[in-house]
């Protein structure tokens, strides 16, 4: 047992200094690219799409550190078994190894980021696990062969020869890990490059009357603590999508193309976007994965030059009815013609919040769409717009069982009070925010254990395309409460209170929140 212990811990140090040096390799020379990344994004483009809506139900915007852990334990039993099968037959190990690198060098080909260089990641990681797992299961066998199979704890040199290589493939592994850890934080020169970017402003600044969505009016936040924040901040902000590395996009190597059905095709660089005509706006994104009363919603200010001008600019051929726009790491997503060419403030949008776009959020450019879910718009590290036809292209969700247009639905959320929270007696303020992109909210419900429904306070929203908040105070007894809430749109929809699960194209429902006035 012993012995078995000891080749499956030199499994485990080759395979994982193997690991990390390839990640090391590939944080050098293709970030956007690692053996790991290019496996977890094989595996989450090839799961079904009921598996991805559970994966974000269960685990929200940590589903990729999930995967990323699943990964870390296959690679662990993947390691430890190499280990005991190299000790039982040599070679066996080794080809192990081998396999899972030639599966590696495959995920990394299907990457469409990937490069000539991004290979050499798990070519090293191969080679090192392998030459690793050698040398330690030779040393093993030379400590059997001096101590017999049991390996009594008494000093040989053989022991000592063994303890001292795995100590020093152990201390390398750190030492590699950190490394990697060190170049891969920091982003090198696409870090300096964004920390060094002035945004321009906005060309509206100080034109009368300042347009709607571009300022935050007189009453539009409630003082009601706990309430979610009317401005979500950037590192608040949530993050759904396919990319499990974020994608290094270097703005000095961007461009974006305009194709397709087009009267002229356009190729515009990151600094001829930011000359442009920029204008800022506040809207409110959504994830169609979001569940009722979920937190994959945020409202920020955005900085970017209207869709329409550059479509516009190219020029749109009779017939188109999509758009799709493609990132550098692969992701499509098909948009509706109109929702892009139309008075609504669809931008390709360079700032958030005033500042440069995080990288996670699609630095150094993304798309922001009102009124349609994420999934169908809100492309980051945009890469290109081709005007086509839905008969003629498909977009990624698309082809996995997800609706085409995704236009968000009329939603709310109670805020205040959380669930299961003890209130004290007295009024009880209930309050949380709505939204009906691009259409706007016209008025909030809400009602106590199944009563009738009473109108809530309204803050003034700042524009259709935003989130607003709302507030009401209820006379409740001492003892269990349950409240609901309910959003009506600029038409007069009252929100849905059938219950639907987000796929295929949002869910309905109203928010329940049950709580104890003590």
């Amino acid at each position: 047992m012993r012995r078995r212990a000891w080749a499956g811990i030199s499994g485990g140090l080759a395979v994982g200094l193997g690991v990390i040096g390839g990640e090391l390799t590939a944080a050098a020379l293709s970030p956007s690219v690692t053996p790991v990344s290019a496996v977890g994004s094989a595996v989450i483009d090839g799961l079904p799409p009921g598996v991805k809506d559970w994966a974000i139900s269960w685990f929200g915007t940590a589903d990729k550190a999930v995967l990323l852990a699943t990964i870390a334990v296959l690679i662990a039993g993947l390691a430890l078994a190499a280990g005991a099968f190299e000790d039982r037959r040599a070679y066996t190990g080794r080809a192990v190894i081998l396999g899972f690198g030639a599966l590696g060098a495959l995920a990394v080909a299907s990457r469409p980021q990937a490069s000539l260089v991004s290979f050499a990641a798990p070519v090293v990681a191969t080679l090192v696990a392998v030459l690793v797992l050698d040398a330690l299961i030779r040393a093993l066998a030379r400590w059997v062969g001096v101590a017999g199979e049991d390996l009594p704890a008494r000093s040989s040199p053989a022991r000592r020869r063994f303890l001292q290589g795995a100590g020093a493939a152990a201390a390398v592994a750190v030492a590699t890990g950190g490394a990697a850890t060190a170049v891969r934080t920091s982003q090198t020169a696409v870090t300096r490059r964004r920390s060094a970017i002035t945004l321009p402003a906005p060309t509206e600044s100080g034109a009368p009357p300042p347009p709607e969505g571009s300022f935050i009016p007189d009453g539009a936040e409630l003082d009601v603590d706990g309430i979610s924040d009317l401005v979500t901040a950037s590192g608040d902000f949530y993050r759904i999508d396919t990319a499990l590395v974020v994608p290094v996009v270097d703005p000095g190597d961007w461009t974006l193309r305009v194709t397709g059905l087009v009267e002229r095709e356009i190729e515009i660089t990151f600094d001829e976007l930011l000359a442009e005509p920029l204008v800022e706006r506040y809207v409110t994104l959504a994830c169609v994965s979001n569940t009722v009363g979920g937190g994959l919603t945020g409202n920020a200010r955005w900085l970017g030059w209207p869709v329409r001008d550059l479509l516009a600019r190219a020029g749109i051929r009779p017939g188109a009815d999509m758009v799709l726009s493609t990132s550098v790491d692969g992701f499509t997503a098909g948009t509706p013609l109109e929702a892009l060419t139309d008075a609504r403030d669809s931008l390709i949008a360079v700032g958030m919040n005033g500042a440069p776009l995080p990288v996670e959020h699609g630095f150094p450019v993304r798309l922001v769409v009102p009124g349609l879910f994420g999934f169908v718009s809100a492309t980051k590290w945009v890469s290109e717009l081709k005007v086509t036809r839905y008969a003629d292209d498909a977009a990624y969700w698309s082809t996995r069982g997800w609706s085409e247009r995704g236009p968000v639905k009329t939603s709310s959320r109670v805020d205040v009070p959380r669930s299961n929270a003890r209130v004290p007696a007295g009024g009880v303020v209930v309050a949380g925010v709505a939204w009906a992109q691009h259409r706007g909210v016209a008025a909030v419900d809400v009602r106590a254990d199944g009563g009738p429904w009473q109108r809530a306070t309204l803050a003034t929203a700042i524009s259709a395309d935003t989130w607003c908040q709302y507030s009401i105070t209820l006379d409740l007894a001492a003892g269990p409460h349950t409240v609901q809430c309910r959003a009506v749109d600029r038409d007069g929809q009252a929100q849905s209170e059938a219950t639907v699960a987000p796929a295929p194209d949002g869910s309905e429902g109203l928010h329940t929140v049950t709580f104890t006035v003590t």
